[in-house]
């Protein structure tokens, strides 16, 4: 009879080796790559937009607060009246760009990897980004007892949540800069890189079949809990420590059907933002109280307090670290050189900034024209 541990590696080599439509669809809500969040759902009063609903996909992430606050505290439901937001949750960007392309989700919050591979897949067509949402809140961390420092981290079992996330992207591009090689479809070579579901992670870092993962928040600091230390924040990579961890998109043709619904959107995040912001302890509680709702239980105060401190909330989509990404895409061999000329849209968002005296966010010369 198989071990546990033998059970569970074969587990996550199969969920490494699955491609990518494959672990993402089902017959219609994505298996368990997504969840259904209407729990959530504050009551839909007022004037109705030209929309009945907004399906909105985001991730139980800490990276992702603008929408678990946002929805929360009806922040978002409020500036739609009458319109009614549905809203599902996923693992990882490549599932939730699939559900964007389906019908299924009208609007997003995501990576920058995914939201590049989308708007390249489409030819321009399928989505644009509307805003940015966090920067931050990415680790990598690692078994002190197997690795000490980065150069330890060859010929090691890392995990990143899937295959083409914005993670994932990252992870191979270190990788590519320390020298050395991995495939990065199987993710075989100097690094095994494993493609795992951040909610088994932590087990599979705790029975041992994992050396480390590059995860963003609450995962990073969950594996910490766990006897992890932190190897690199990947803040430290970027000029400024700012990078681009969650952008919202929309479908292109939900934008031309219903402009008011996603400005209304639009206002909804933006004063989520101005709230987490001004009042961080109680929008941490109130995240908390969102991922509890999803999975049956809060966070510990020592997992949510260190997790929550490595997240910037910014309605700036940062397009320049954007770009840069979209290099790291290509030099990972996951991407060919893509046009992203078109890919944002910021004049619903600057349009809003601008009535609330903020400063407008800047497209990198890669907005619509």
């Amino acid at each position: 009879m198989p071990s546990p541990r033998s059970t569970l590696r074969r587990g996550l080599t199969a969920v490494a080796a699955l491609p990518l439509l494959a672990l993402a669809a089902t017959a219609c809500g994505y298996g368990s790559q997504a969840k259904d969040d209407s729990r959530a759902n504050v009551s839909a009063t007022g004037k109705k937009l030209s929309s009945d609903t907004v399906r909105i996909g985001y991730f139980p992430n800490l990276t992702h607060a603008t929408a678990l606050v946002g929805i929360q505290e009806g922040t978002i439901q409020k500036e739609l009246g009458g319109t009614r937001v549905e809203s599902t949750t996923f693992n990882a960007g490549p599932s939730e760009i699939e559900a964007l392309n389906a019908g299924s989700i009208d609007i997003g919050f995501i990576g920058p990897s995914p939201s590049i591979n989308g708007y390249t897949k489409s030819r321009g067509k399928g989505l644009r980004i509307i805003s940015g949402s966090a920067s931050g809140g990415v680790k990598l961390v690692v078994n002190p007892d197997r690795i000490k420092t980065p150069d330890d981290v060859k010929g090691k079992r890392i995990a990143t949540p899937q295959l083409g996330n914005t993670q994932d992207v990252a992870f191979l591009n270190w990788i590519s800069q320390k020298g050395w090689k991995v495939d990065s479809q199987s993710g075989k070579g100097d690094v095994s890189v494993v493609r795992s579901d951040n909610k088994v992670t932590p087990d599979a870092y705790r029975s041992g079949d994992l050396d480390g993962a590059w995860v963003p928040e609450p995962t990073a600091s969950k594996l910490v809990s766990e006897g992890a230390e932190v190897l690199l924040d990947e803040k430290d990579l970027w000029p400024d420590k700012k990078f681009v961890i969650t952008n919202i998109i929309v479908s292109q043709k939900f934008l031309d059907a219903h402009p008011d619904v996603v400005e209304a959107v639009l206002k909804g995040s933006v004063s989520t933002n101005k709230w987490i912001n001004a009042d961080p302890d109680r929008a941490k509680a109130s995240a908390n109280k969102a991922l509890e709702r999803l999975s049956g239980k809060p966070l510990p105060q020592e997992i949510l307090d260190p997790a929550w401190e490595s997240i910037e909330i910014t309605d700036d989509p940062l397009a320049e670290t954007l770009r840069t990404q979209a290099g790291h895409s290509v030099a990972s061999g996951l991407l060919k050189e893509p046009d992203l000329r078109g890919i944002y849209d910021l004049g619903p968002l600057n349009k809003i900034l601008q009535a609330e005296g903020l400063p407008e966010a800047a497209d990198a010369g890669l907005g619509v024209k």
